[in-house]
Order: structure tokens, then C-alpha cells, then sequence
């Protein structure tokens, strides 16, 4: 892989989590007006509408193996329903300081994965970067505040525990994701796994929709929604599969720091939020660690 290679792969997966963190941030009002399983169904309705296209099979691209729609499956499954299903009700039990520090342990959890199931090395640079991830994004949450008034403590267990569940689903994503695109191209699995995402969620979205106003709903909210859809649907998940195809899982997992970095400079640029001294240095080490998985291992000899 050439130096140019290893900087586009590199700049795709940290753009694919960065935009994650924006969306999450400004799809705040989104929550709002829509029910949850309802703005599931619009967000990957619009994305098959955006990849319809990319589900044709491309010419040099072999055929899909039973193995490979297994893959797709879970992929979609664990990466967009499960996980949505854990990270909401956990963050509704516990404590939002508590979910970012388990959140936290992303970057750790997809190296023992790749290790376990892709036999992928970790190298003395990739595992610093990886402590240094977890670390940083570790000491931005408890820096948040206690936020634990309200919280009976064994609602907040199963709480930690089901968000630790959604980790563990975003790790597989990763590793799931990196054996994919071994055989088909980041465009097509955007749109396969997107579909099976919008045939998973339709029963509970069509429930849903059926007591909603849409009428209520002013454009300003149907602008917000469109961008939404596109970007959790098509941009981050075609953007995360192309430099997967070249990156590392483990290494790959790193930049999900990304994510809470761009969350949290949103919320300062446009909502009025504040950083503390004690948060730079969290973002600061958490950098590092990216700047150390990044660095290529030194070849012997």
C-alpha cells in the first residue's frame, strides 16, 4: 500500500466517524419530533432510495456466497438494529458519564475481536494507540459531571451492561466489515446491509407511523431528516468500508475517536457548549493514540 493509500484509507474512516458524531450531535431535534423506531424506518428509507443503484452487482465482482449473505446479515443487524436497540435503553438506565466511559472501551474491544476471529497482529504502536484512545476518551466523559441523581443503582447496572452490549455490537460491525469487503466493494455493501436494516425495522416503523402527524412536521425537520438519513445511511458506512478495505480492523477501531471529538466540537461551534482544560488533554491523548496507530510498525532487518 502506497503512502497516498494509507492516507485516503486513513482520512476515510476518520471523515466516516467524525460525520457519525456530527449527526448524532444535530439529530438531536430529531428525537424529538419523531419516535424512535419511526426515524429508524425514515433513516434507512432514504438511504435505499440514495443506493438503489449500488445494489447491482458489479461486473468483475464474484458471486455471494451463502457465507458472505450471513455476513451482510449480521453486519446489518449488529451494527444498525442491535446496537441502536442497547445503546438506547442502556443510556436511558444509566447515566450518560457512565455510557461514555464504556463507549470508551470501543477501540480495545475491536482489537480483541480482530485478534480473535480476523488473526490480525497488534502491534507495540497500535496497542498504545489504542490505551491512548480509550484513555482520552475516558477522561473526557468523567469530566462531564456525576449526573447520577435519579439513578437507582441496579437500573444503572443492567444500564451499563446493555450500552457495553452496544459496544460490543459496534466492534463486530468492524470486524464483520473488514471480512467484507475481502470480496464485495464499499458501495454494495452500504446498500445491502442498509436494506436488511430497513426490512428489520419496517414492522416497528409502520407501527409507529400510524399514530404520527406528519403534518406537524416543518421543513426546517424534513431538511434535518434528509441530511440524516444520508449521512448514517450511505456517506459513513461507504466512507468506513473503503478505508476498511485497506486498514487493519484493529487499527481501524482507533478512530473511532472520532466520534466524540466531532460530537463535542458541534456542540461548541453551534450550541453553545464549553470545553474544560481537563477535556483538551482528554481530546489531546485520544489524538495521540490515533497519531500512534497510525504510524507504520518499523520492519526488522
Amino acid at each position: 500500500m502506497t503512502s497516498f493509500q494509507r492516507a485516503a484509507a486513513y482520512g476515510s474512516l476518520g471523515l466516516s466517524m467524525a460525520l457519525v458524531g456530527s449527526y448524532v450531535a444535530l439529530s438531536k431535534p430529531l428525537v424529538a419530533v419523531f419516535p424512535v423506531f419511526l426515524l429508524a424506518w425514515l433513516r434507512f428509507g432514504i438511504g435505499a432510495l440514495a443506493m438503489g443503484r449500488w445494489l447491482r452487482k458489479p461486473a468483475g465482482e464474484p458471486p455471494i456466497t451463502p457465507r458472505t449473505r450471513l455476513l451482510l446479515f449480521l453486519e446489518s443487524f449488529l451494527g444498525n438494529f442491535l446496537f441502536s436497540i442497547c445503546m438506547l435503553f442502556g443510556v436511558s438506565m444509566t447515566t450518560a458519564v457512565a455510557a461514555g466511559v464504556v463507549m470508551s472501551s470501543i477501540p480495545a474491544v475491536v482489537a480483541v475481536l480482530s485478534w480473535l476471529f480476523l488473526r490480525e497482529r497488534i502491534g507495540a504502536r497500535s496497542a498504545a494507540g489504542i490505551a491512548c484512545a480509550a484513555l482520552g476518551i475516558g477522561l473526557f466523559s468523567l469530566d462531564k459531571g456525576a449526573g447520577a441523581e435519579g439513578v437507582d443503582a441496579s437500573r444503572a447496572l443492567l444500564g451499563n451492561l446493555l450500552v457495553f452490549a452496544a459496544v460490543v455490537c459496534e466492534a463486530s460491525y468492524v470486524v464483520i466489515g473488514k471480512r467484507l469487503t475481502e470480496g464485495l466493494g464499499p458501495k454494495r455493501i452500504s446498500a445491502i446491509i442498509n436494506l436488511w436494516g430497513l426490512a428489520l425495522v419496517t414492522p416497528m416503523g409502520l407501527w409507529a407511523a400510524l399514530s404520527f402527524d406528519f403534518s406537524a412536521v416543518t421543513a426546517p425537520v424534513w431538511v434535518l431528516l434528509v441530511f440524516y438519513g444520508l449521512a448514517a445511511s450511505v456517506w459513513t458506512v461507504w466512507l468506513w468500508m473503503t478505508g476498511l478495505k485497506t486498514v487493519p480492523a484493529s487499527q481501524a477501531g482507533v478512530f473511532t475517536v472520532m466520534l466524540p471529538i466531532s460530537a463535542a466540537l458541534i456542540g461548541v461551534v453551534f450550541m453553545g457548549e464549553r470545553l474544560t482544560a481537563l477535556q483538551v488533554l482528554a481530546f489531546g491523548i485520544a489524538l495521540l493514540g490515533l497519531v500512534l496507530a497510525t504510524l507504520p510498525e518499523r520492519r526488522k532487518g
